[in-house]
């Protein structure tokens, strides 16, 4: 069973929720980032999802696009950053691992290479804003041909409407619900129609569901507690991060103080 799965399954048996952190894959430097890494597993965190720098992350606010760009500045690119999941690994890191990254950036990889990598490195699972369900269909044969490959993580929004039940039919390890529309790094003013909208994905997703896009405090999300599964926190955790120099005691505190208090 794949390590995103087995930790959501441990989540459900013990009531708990998931938290799941975003941080920029080579940020302050991949040493850096490494030692973040370590921190968060050590804090209690459950999932980490490491973003891929890209040179036009069309889903990203300013908060991540300049972490993305001051990356690429350092020289980070896929190949680095898988060397860093395989180096984390061999140091005896378990928790799972997500890439979060734009579909250019396999292309250009190489599909079946990039499956390959990520199952020998130990990547869980991807995360694919700019590739929509209709158009998955050239990755999803690649990475079906194997169970050991990462999950690609299905996102759904506020609009996805009647493509929900769709959207949900196949997906695997979790569910991430947008919470509003545009980009992330936004404050916490979810949809109108947050609700509803995770009250529809709720009731069509056999696996949990988590909700990222804007969050700061878990505070912000105890409205909807009963609805979902668990939370991601990206830019607000970036801009701690920023502040505190990339401290690795102080991320840990960070995360360990937001999971307590989910």
């Amino acid at each position: 069973m794949n390590r995103i799965e087995e930790k959501m399954r441990t989540l459900k048996e013990n009531g708990r929720k998931a938290f799941i952190t975003y941080m920029t894959a080579g940020m302050p430097d991949m040493e850096g980032c490494k030692k973040i890494i370590f921190a968060n597993e050590k804090a209690g965190c459950d999932v980490i999802e490491l973003g891929i720098p890209f040179s036009d992350p069309v889903a990203d606010g300013p908060v991540i696009q300049n972490a993305s760009y001051q990356s690429i500045l350092r020289g980070t690119n896929l190949r680095k950053v898988f060397e860093l999941v395989e180096e984390v690994r061999r140091e005896g890191c378990n928790i799972p691992i997500v890439f979060m990254m734009y579909f250019n950036t396999i292309l250009h990889y190489g599909i079946t290479e990039f499956a390959d990598k990520c199952r020998s490195v130990g990547v869980d699972g991807v995360i694919i804003p700019d590739l929509p369900l209709e158009e998955q269909g050239q990755l999803t044969e690649v990475l079906d041909k194997n169970e050991e490959n990462p999950i690609l993580i299905q996102l759904v929004s506020p609009v996805s409407g009647k493509r929900i039940p769709k959207i949900l039919e196949k997906a695997r390890g979790f569910v991430y619900c947008v919470s509003s529309m545009g980009v992330t790094g936004q404050k916490a003013d979810f949809h109108k129609d947050v609700m509803e909208y995770l009250q529809e994905v709720k009731k069509y997703s056999k696996i949990p569901v988590m909700m990222g896009f804007g969050i700061r405090t878990a505070e912000d999300i105890e409205p909807m507690k009963e609805l979902i599964d668990g939370c991601i926190i990206g830019s607000h955790f970036i801009q701690f991060l920023e502040e505190c120099g990339y401290n690795p005691e102080k991320a840990e505190e960070y995360c360990k103080s937001f999971k307590e208090k989910l």
